[in-house]
């Protein structure tokens, strides 16, 4: 069944100036052409995962839309559109190196993930694409050496492609859903970083940065690890969309930074939804939880992998036409 927004509606649209494109799923790799058309369509519909309410989001007002993703190869076609349309965008790219444990069994091989990112950093800039390890996690088998190593061999192919890398440390006691998805996929031994861990990982960091000359920076994590050159990352970055689109005037002025007088520049605006670790702009994210089909075991947003598979799979059968990424029964 598909939703049209009626006067009622109308009353309870956003229209943010920021779009996520997401947190949730991976909107470039498994609903890009969805994404596209509702885009052309000028707005969606979101679909609230606490109280099922059903929001309109329009477009209209959008400037800058920030992409997460494992896999931005089926979004590369798209990208002129986006440009055509005077939309900013960059994106946060994830390529983790956990072929051998299995823990991401839906990404793509692992070459063909640096190269997509190659292709895209060519393609947009280097500056518009960010390198996420995330997470970063420990088991009998992953010593922070062994992941150290990991993050050299995909660094020292892409370091010259990107301009930062973020990371962040798995967080498995306080989400119950992560215990269960890593349980269930066979990874009981997976551990949290200890103090000491993090500091081990960020010498070993700082040192391979030597070489590469590129930001690093933590998401959302509390942990000061600035003496290593480690800050703390804004994932929606208005320091980036400030530098990277300061021709947008509308967007300059959402955040604080009116074009024709930056001399009176605002406090930056801080998203009160997120973590209060998190130092984020405010945005809207747009994606919707059980839908990602990378299947990772150690999934923040799935609830499980069955369904992830279903829910994508009501998609595929719906089409790319429907207001929302889940057909609504």
């Amino acid at each position: 069944m598909q939703i049209s927004i009626t006067n009622k509606d109308k009353m309870q649209v956003k229209a943010p100036v920021i779009i996520s494109a997401s947190r949730a799923t991976d909107i470039p790799a498994f609903y890009a052409e969805w994404f596209m058309h509702r885009l052309q369509a000028g707005y969606l519909i979101w679909v609230n995962p606490f109280n099922n309410l059903h929001l309109p989001i329009s477009f209209e007002n959008t400037r800058a839309i920030v992409f997460w993703t494992k896999n931005a190869a089926p979004m590369l076609k798209h990208l002129p559109d986006l440009d055509d349309r005077g939309i900013n965008y960059y994106f946060t790219h994830t390529i983790n190196d956990y072929e051998e444990e299995h823990l991401e069994p839906g990404v793509p091989p692992l070459t063909q993930r640096i190269e997509t990112f190659k292709r895209l950093s060519d393609t947009i800039g280097k500056g518009k694409v960010i390198w996420r390890f995330d997470p970063l996690l420990l088991s009998k088998t992953i010593s922070t050496e062994k992941l150290l190593d990991k993050i050299y061999r995909i660094g020292s192919l892409i370091h010259r492609h990107t301009e930062k890398l973020v990371i962040s440390f798995i967080d498995i006691d306080g989400y119950k859903k992560v215990q269960r998805n890593l349980a269930a996929s066979g990874f009981h031994d997976c551990r949290e970083f200890s103090p000491d861990d993090m500091v081990t990982l960020a010498e070993g960091l700082q040192a391979m940065n030597k070489e590469w000359g590129i930001s690093i920076g933590t998401c959302a994590e509390t942990i000061d690890l600035s003496n290593y050159g480690i800050q703390h990352n804004k994932c929606i970055d208005g320091d980036l969309l400030i530098r990277l689109f300061s021709h947008d005037i509308k967007l300059m002025d959402f955040l604080g930074y009116p074009c024709k007088q930056p001399d009176k520049q605002r406090k930056a605006k801080k998203d009160s939804n997120q973590r209060k670790a998190c130092g984020c702009a405010p945005s809207k994210d747009i994606g919707q939880y059980s839908t990602c089909m990378h299947l990772c075991a150690y999934c923040y947003a799935n609830s499980s992998k069955e369904t992830a598979s279903l829910n994508y799979h009501r998609h595929l059968h719906s089409g790319k036409e429907g207001e929302t990424i889940v057909p609504i029964p």
